[in-house]
């Protein structure tokens, strides 16, 4: 898969992560505070595990650029190398598609995580990347490398604007704040016209992430009328 670069850091911070340089999430769902979950805490943050994690192999990268190769996700060799459909949600292209992948996959993840524990929380993320990964070799070239945590990530976008639609983000350069939902499935379609960008992976991972949310969303619901 090609390296982004610019045109995919514009287009990702534009779309999605820019409400992180513009203005905090607005966590009021129908007139109140986000009430997150606070009774269990894990020893290790999976959010900075993850990212952590990320970092290094994109350091490895660095030093030895056949990593990508071998850790990244090709249809044609899957056979032959089946973790690398896991292991490519950690391989990034270039400086700039792991920042934006970073930041908002911290902003998202960190919600998520509130909401929904970490158990579930890891579940929709990796489920997210693997099913990204399926779509990929499904519609792309099978000669193609994807890399990157965007299927993931957006598994997780999916899912806190099922959980909150109501939400409310400010991006550049819309004047007034938008409904998450609609900041998601913006992000996704300006992604599309971006060149070299494994948009399946991001579709796969978006499905994944909408019907999490939902069920999510329904057994929060049956959990507060109990």
């Amino acid at each position: 898969m090609p390296n982004p670069i610019l045109p995919y850091l514009s287009a990702r911070l534009l779309s999605l992560a820019s409400c992180l340089l513009t203005g905090w999430l607005r966590r009021y769902y129908e007139g109140q505070m986000i009430v997150y979950r606070s009774s269990r805490h894990s020893t290790l943050n999976p959010i900075w595990v993850l990212i952590g994690l990320n970092v290094i192999l994109f350091i490895v990268t660095l030093i030895d650029r056949d990593v990508i190769f071998l850790l990244g996700f090709n249809p044609a060799s899957f056979s032959s190398r089946p973790w690398t459909i896991i292991t490519s949600l950690f391989i990034h292209g270039g400086f700039w598609h792991i920042i934006a992948n970073m930041i908002t996959f911290y902003f998202f993840g960190k919600n998520v995580l509130r909401l929904v524990g970490e158990n579930k929380f890891l579940a929709v993320y990796f489920i997210g990347g693997i099913v990204g990964n399926i779509l990929f070799m499904l519609l792309a070239s099978p000669y193609a490398v994807a890399v990157g945590a965007s299927g993931a990530v957006f598994a997780l976008g999916g899912a806190l604007a099922v959980m909150r639609p109501k939400l409310r983000v400010l991006i550049f350069p819309v004047p007034a704040p938008v409904p998450l939902w609609a900041a998601v499935i913006g992000g996704f379609v300006v992604l599309l016209f971006v060149p070299g960008i494994a948009w399946q992976a991001h579709l796969g991972g978006l499905i994944v992430g909408l019907i999490g949310g939902y069920f999510f969303r329904k057994a929060e619901r049956r959990f507060a009328f109990a």
